[in-house]
């Protein structure tokens, strides 16, 4: 049984996976359960990994997974199965159930650059299969990462990330904007204003700041798929 503390931490984290298709980071989710310090996330984290309830993945940072939910939330609507990949028997704990679910064959266009921008890439390198429940109304591509600058975003170098066409975002959202109309880059989008912000999720890129004439959101993050 949780306490009320993990289930809140175990829903906080499913709910952001959701929508962003990565988990929180710690200062996100300490501020979520008004914790004072990340020591505390760190023992629910541990307790949530002891439980079966989520799997961290050693070496990577912020990376976490849902393995499992419990009844109370499982049953909620709108819940879909997190399908956890691998070779590994472990990599499905014993409690929890394997499901099947409708892959899509989605494009992968190019590199996108988590750093420095690079030139925006069209051109189809492969196509990556996605579960159709990653995905929701709209057109979707993939981009394969370049660079570390959202790796506190839980995004790592050679990762591939699930985009929705879209020309619009709201502040927070990891989108990849055309900066310019030359290069594509992939960040935290926020607009004050006339200004556009594109924030880095790693302290050692700057943040960097252009008029909102010379941005031109191409997708927003709605998903990630990493190999292993």
């Amino acid at each position: 049984m949780l306490t009320k503390k993990q289930l809140d931490l175990l829903e906080f984290i499913h709910k952001r996976v959701q929508r962003d298709g990565v988990p929180p980071s710690f200062d996100e989710m300490k501020e979520a359960l008004d914790l004072r310090s990340k020591s505390g996330i760190h023992r629910l984290i541990t307790a949530l990994e002891e439980r079966g309830f989520i799997r961290r993945l050693a070496h990577r940072a912020r990376a976490l997974e849902i393995v499992k939910l419990p009844d109370a939330m499982a049953d909620k609507p709108g819940f879909a199965p997190r399908v956890i990949d691998g070779d590994r028997p472990d990599s499905i704990p014993a409690k929890s159930k394997q499901v099947e679910v409708a892959a899509v064959e989605l494009n992968v266009m190019g590199r996108i650059a988590a750093g420095v921008p690079i030139a925006a890439i069209s051109e189809v390198s492969h196509s990556v299969a996605v579960p159709q429940t990653m995905l929701g109304k709209g057109e979707h591509y993939a981009l394969e990462v370049k660079g570390d600058s959202m790796i506190d975003a839980g995004i790592n170098d050679g990762d591939v990330v699930v985009i929705r066409e879209t020309a619009t975002a709201d502040n927070g959202d990891i989108v990849v904007a055309l900066v310019e109309d030359q290069e594509a880059t992939l960040k935290r989008f926020r607009q004050n204003g006339s200004t556009i912000a594109l924030e880095a999720a790693n302290p050692a890129y700057e943040t960097r700041i252009f008029r909102d004439d010379q941005v031109k959101v191409q997708g927003r993050l709605v998903g990630l798929i990493r190999t292993y």
